[in-house]
């Protein structure tokens, strides 16, 4: 049976891919002043943000399935704030950047304006990121143990490598 609470470990990863690759264009766009790279990170930038908001619903779809305990609950209140900080700096980092480039006026000091907002996104994603990671791995957090019961055909549990007799 599919389970809504696994869309967010499904999308979370595109974002965060998106966008560090959309820097790293970004990087070498300026570096070596190619408009290919340069275009490319825009198109990343707009996908990736995209994603963040898409992760952003289903991180919260998630959360609603998580019981809040204990240091359970700070961190995930800490991933929360985390992502909704991310959500509102990247939708502000595509909203300007797309603003430059329809007014033509991505030059000069504006360039290196979009260019830190973006740094400051991704590195917002990447700190997002670290709390959701601490959240699985440290907290188990969605993490569902099944310690060896298998589901027979009457649908009772039974441990692992027992015969069923009929």
């Amino acid at each position: 049976m599919f389970d809504t609470s696994h869309l967010h470990p499904m999308i979370v990863h595109f974002p965060i891919a998106l966008l560090m690759v959309g820097f790293l264009s970004e990087i070498i766009g300026l570096t070596l002043k190619k408009e290919f790279f340069t275009k490319a990170a825009f198109y990343l930038l707009i996908l990736g943000t995209l994603g963040v908001v898409a992760a952003y619903i289903t991180g919260d779809i998630a959360g609603d399935g998580v019981s809040e305990t204990g240091q359970l609950k700070n961190a995930l209140e800490t991933h929360e704030h985390a992502a909704q900080f991310t959500l509102w700096l990247m939708v502000g980092a595509a909203i300007a950047r797309i603003a430059l480039v329809w007014l033509k006026k991505l030059d000069g000091i504006l360039k290196y304006a979009a260019f830190v907002l973006f740094l400051a996104g991704v590195l917002s994603v990447a700190r997002t990121g670290y709390y959701g990671g601490e959240l699985v791995y440290k907290h188990a957090a969605g993490v569902q143990f099944n310690f060896g019961l298998d589901q027979n055909t009457n649908g009772q549990n039974t441990t692992a490598g027992e015969d069923d007799e009929d």
